[in-house]
């Protein structure tokens, strides 16, 4: 593709950013050797909301990197939903994306 120095661009729509609005934070689960698969899958599909196939996804990331985000959210929303899933044993941070 050729860089066309000259072409006009049309600004469609200003969107002003409300810094709070925006999702900065992201549960964070860590591997370990304790939980079984069906339990960390289980958790994510009931705390998470994950669909099956997106709990076995994050459960794999989680046991071949050593963790994965699972959830998005604000402070308020994830701090209820990592506390839960502590509970069940797993170990989860919330941290800055």
């Amino acid at each position: 593709m050729k860089y066309a120095p000259d072409t006009d661009v049309e600004v469609l729509e200003e969107v002003d950013i409300d810094v709070d609005q925006v999702k900065l934070y992201a549960i964070v689960v860590f591997n370990d050797d304790v939980n079984s698969f069906d339990h960390v899958i289980a958790t994510l599909m009931e705390l998470c909301e994950h669909s099956k196939e997106q709990a076995e996804q994050c459960t794999l990331i989680i046991h071949f990197k050593g963790k994965c985000a699972v959830k998005n959210g604000d402070l308020d929303e994830l701090t209820p939903i990592r506390n839960a899933i502590c509970k069940r044993g797993i170990s989860a941070e919330i941290l800055l994306r």
